[in-house]
């Protein structure tokens, strides 16, 4: 059966399952993309190069060595150091959460989808049996062809449903699951950082 007529079989419910899977398609490939990206950003070595000159307080080094770095765990550090004679854990604490409120876009789009699409499946599979029954209230089952049209509109919009939330449910855990790893190593070397420079601070 093609998608065309599936969509026909399915009734009218199908074009907002149909929108459905475009928005979890959309912000799958968003989010993925954004996540490569992320991680060829990252520089690993570099994030303990900073921490190592953040010992003995060779901020000018630091900031020659982080200067067209995109990574965002040392951009979050240059930042604390930057801003090390006023607030260094909250300057830090602010560029973290412009950090996570990126990683979070669009997360919410894939939440939704997941509770929407089996809502709309059984919104479907309401109105596939109504037109059922309606059948057999006008013309009994003298064309039993009409009434399983009805049960296979139901059938099918609740397997699309279905299917959008359970595709869209494994990328979606997965994708929270990056955003907690991300926050974790910002808060390690976030701390990291501010004991350091209380180290640092101890010894002048």
């Amino acid at each position: 059966m093609r998608i065309y007529e599936i969509m026909q079989s399915g009734g009218p419910v199908m074009w907002p399952l149909l929108a459905c899977s475009v928005a979890v398609f959309t912000v799958i490939t968003e989010r993925t993309l954004f996540w490569i990206g992320i991680e060829r950003k990252r520089n690993r070595a570099l994030v303990d190069e900073v921490l190592t000159l953040a010992e003995t307080g060779n901020w000018q080094q630091i900031r020659e060595k982080t200067t067209g770095c995109r990574d965002h765990v040392v951009r979050l550090l240059v930042v604390g150091i930057v801003h090390r004679d006023y607030d260094m854990g909250r300057a830090m604490e602010a560029d973290a959460n412009l950090m996570i409120e990126r990683m979070n876009r669009y997360m919410p789009v894939l939440d939704t989808m997941i509770t929407v699409a089996p809502l709309l499946g059984i919104f479907g599979t309401v109105l596939g049996i109504i037109g059922s029954f309606k059948i057999l209230g006008t013309s009994g089952i003298a064309d039993p062809k009409l009434v399983t049209s009805g049960i296979a509109q139901a059938l099918i919009t609740t397997a699309a449903g279905l299917g959008i939330s359970i595709i869209a449910v494994i990328p979606y855990n997965y994708l929270n699951t990056q955003v907690n790893k991300a926050i974790h190593v910002m808060e390690k070397y976030a701390t990291n950082l501010e004991v350091v420079y209380e180290k640092l601070r101890e010894k002048s």
